[in-house]
């Protein structure tokens, strides 16, 4: 027990005593079991972080801060890629409830189910578990952590709207992400609260990847619409669409505006300095590490909508003469 205690660095042991201990358990090379100390305690102290990929730059900032909080409750992250196949990230799940994490946090596969059993079974089991973005009519019963995409996709497109834009056209995201129709519908309403009508022929759907970007950029060449301006779903999407543009002797910005959402860190080094829209990542993080703080304790944790800021840089101009 005094071993147990010291290792645990209990404050009923002596600093002598834990020292000797900890000296001991050094020379020998012993390393505590946390499977055998979980069965004793029912806690593993591990949470579970599952995301669409491990590639997508959106998450390196939330998951340092998750990270970091984790580390200091004494927690560590086991982090599972559910590369937007639901299949696959029911699979991560099990794997994880095998594990017995004390919690989980999701970026979910979305999709138009209203109910999808892998979440009703979390529900069931009351496994704490927090949602990193938007809720889906599927998980809607867990607290979660976003970004008012809304507010700030429309005032990128009034950004552009100041320059003196009038048709801009629109690379939105995949058709059943809550935060692809949130960008989609800021940039409506910023349209028409100017008294400017949606030309359906200025909207592109391009997903939320470098190459999504680049095939919606081809079909904008393609039909030519008559743009002086684009906004896309993501930076990744700006950046496919932007390339593709570049070499196709498009001028950035002379001939045509082009904005990104996220600011992932290449937004700021890319071949034109993207226009953007800036979101708390880090915070992000905080916020959700904070939720499932008071998930554990067997509190109520409430959703939370962080605001993001415009970060202006050399894709956007006033159109040319």
């Amino acid at each position: 027990m005094t071993v147990s205690k010291a290792l645990r660095d209990e404050p009923d042991i002596s600093s002598a005593t834990k020292h000797r201990i900890r000296d001991i358990a050094k020379k020998t090379g012993y390393v505590p079991n946390n499977s055998a100390r979980g069965l004793r305690t029912r806690k593993t102290n591990q949470f579970g972080l599952i995301i669409s990929a491990l590639s997508n730059p959106m998450y390196t900032r939330t998951f340092m801060a998750i990270e970091e909080q984790a580390h200091e409750m004494g927690y560590e992250i086991i982090v599972a890629q559910t590369l937007n196949n639901p299949e696959r990230e029911e699979t991560c799940i099990r794997r994880l409830l095998a594990r017995q994490v004390d919690g989980l946090f999701i970026r979910p596969v979305y999709r138009a189910d209203s109910k999808v059993a892998i979440y009703e079974e979390l529900r069931k089991l009351q496994t704490p578990t927090v949602i990193l973005g938007h809720r889906a009519l599927f998980c809607n019963s867990f607290p979660n952590v976003e970004t008012n995409d809304m507010a700030a996709a429309k005032a990128i497109t009034e950004h552009l709207l100041d320059l003196g834009h009038r048709r801009i056209a629109c690379l939105t995201g995949p058709t059943f992400a809550p935060w692809a129709q949130e960008r989609y519908e800021g940039y409506r309403r910023g349209l028409t609260e100017r008294g400017i009508e949606v030309d359906d022929k200025l909207i592109f759907h391009a997903g939320a990847t470098i190459e999504e970007g680049a095939k919606a950029a081809l079909e904008y060449i393609q039909e030519s619409p008559d743009a002086s301006a684009m906004v896309a779903a993501t930076d990744l999407v700006a950046f496919g669409a932007a390339n593709t543009l570049l070499e196709q002797g498009v001028r950035i910005p002379k001939d045509l505006s082009i904005t990104g959402f996220g600011n992932v860190l290449s937004a700021e080094y890319f071949r034109v300095p993207l226009t953007t829209v800036r979101q708390p990542k880090y915070r992000r993080g905080l916020a959700a590490i904070d939720a499932m703080q008071k998930l554990l304790k067997g509190e109520s944790a409430s959703p939370k909508r962080l605001p993001a800021e415009l970060s202006i840089r050399k894709s956007t101009a006033a159109p040319s003469a």
